[in-house]
């Protein structure tokens, strides 16, 4: 079925109705950002280069994939050629009457384009331009490329989620989207300041920044004890974290964290109530030291049953745990549908897709989803609202540049 929130959201107002953003950005994290800001409310132009628009795009197939689509819902598209006169002037244009500016350049690349925060801050004292780069804005690294997995690697978070001793790469590029989240985190408050003071400002994040930042609570623990470097496996130690699998290999994980409750009904689903008296179990603290024996229990025990069946007893337990589902798991989840997490959106001309929903739930001012725009498909739309005929871009430069205006 159509998404009815969809719906909704074009009767009901959302949070950031009446926000113009205009979106400089490919690939993640710029994207990300702002269809999160799409969500909420806010009409997010983004602004691609002819003749194909973002290179994320084509990443699957055609020129319009279901990864392209689920970072730039709910955006419209302009064409809009940034090294041609005037290209980069209905840019300029678009950006003079706009509450934000979202690019994620490498450092200066938009300057030497002539959009750089100083040259648009004259022209409109209330923007809010949010930059996203690999490592900053200055610095001794701050022209380098950031990619993904650069971000991930360098910010110490990799080391948190991989093996060191046999390192893989992430299944999901969170660099990019942690520095999306941020940046959208950095605008709202942007916004809300601007409210009370009426000045824009300059939000910058970058993969680095945003992805360590991210880390406080293992960097905390690092920054003040200082005698252990966490890993993946210190956080999984310390919260009492047991991922198992059932006897036709399929796993699951059990969080026993701090209360000591969770331990006495995990021996008790495990049929091992004798064990709450051993001193090697006797408390956290000897818990945590004797973790490798657990997870031999663990493992011998739960070999022995399917999963379901395991997952229903330690339910009744009230044992925190979960199947490690795969993502064909979590369609098939019934909280996941009740929570109604995919919607199908349709746009005019490319047909159905299923992308997900919103994390949030605004319950007075809800968010919305929409379509992907089609490459390029609202230039004429956007030209006509800037005063400016269809084929404006196309017209030579030579003589009164207004000679085209309505």
């Amino acid at each position: 079925m159509i998404c009815e929130r969809c719906v909704m959201s074009e009767i009901i107002q959302g949070a950031l109705d009446g926000v113009r953003v205009v979106e400089f950005a490919s690939y993640v994290a710029g994207p990300y950002a702002g269809g999160l800001l799409a969500d909420l409310g806010a009409e997010v132009i983004k602004v691609e280069v002819p003749p194909h628009g973002d290179p994320y795009r084509g990443w699957a197939s055609g020129n319009y994939s279901s990864m392209f689509c689920s970072l730039n819902r709910s955006k419209r598209s302009i064409f809009l050629d940034l090294k041609s006169p005037r290209g980069l002037e209905v840019a300029r244009r678009l950006v003079a009457g706009a509450d934000v500016l979202l690019e994620n350049s490498r450092a200066g690349a938009m300057s030497r384009l002539g959009l750089g925060y100083e040259q648009l801050r004259t022209e409109n004292p209330g923007l809010i331009y949010c930059s996203i780069t690999g490592f900053g804005l200055t610095g001794p690294d701050h022209q380098r490329a950031g990619y993904d997995t650069v971000g991930q690697a360098r910010s110490g978070l990799l080391s948190l989620l991989t093996d060191l001793d046999d390192p893989q790469p992430m299944g999901v590029s969170l660099s990019d989207h942690l520095a999306g989240l941020f940046a959208g985190y950095g605008v709202l408050a942007a916004l809300a300041a601007r409210h009370r003071t009426g000045a824009g400002q300059l939000v910058d994040t970058s993969l680095l920044q945003s992805s360590t930042s991210f880390l406080a609570e293992n960097m905390a623990r690092f920054l003040n004890d200082g005698r252990h470097v966490p890993t993946r496996r210190t956080r999984a130690r310390t919260a009492q974290v047991y991922a198992v699998r059932d006897e036709a290999g399929r796993p699951f994980v059990i969080h026993l964290s701090s209360p000591d409750k969770f331990w006495r009904s995990l021996l008790e689903v495990l049929g091992r109530t004798e064990l709450i008296d051993d001193p090697r179990f006797a408390d956290r603290r000897q818990r945590i030291e004797h973790r490798e024996e657990i997870q031999a229990l663990l493992d011998e025990t739960f070999a022995s049953g399917t999963r379901e069946q395991w997952l229903e007893r330690l339910r009744r337990a009230d044992v925190p745990s979960a199947p490690l589902s795969n993502l064909a798991d979590v369609v098939d989840d019934p909280q996941v549908g009740h929570l109604g997490l995919v919607q199908e959106v349709e746009h005019p001309v490319a047909g159905r897709m299923k992308l997900l929903r919103s994390g949030v739930n605004l319950h007075e001012t809800p968010t919305r989803l929409g379509p992907a725009p089609l490459a390029g498909e609202d230039t004429e739309l956007v030209l006509a609202e800037l005063g400016l005929s269809p084929d404006y871009l196309r017209t030579p430069t030579t003589g009164d540049a207004t000679a085209s205006a309505r």
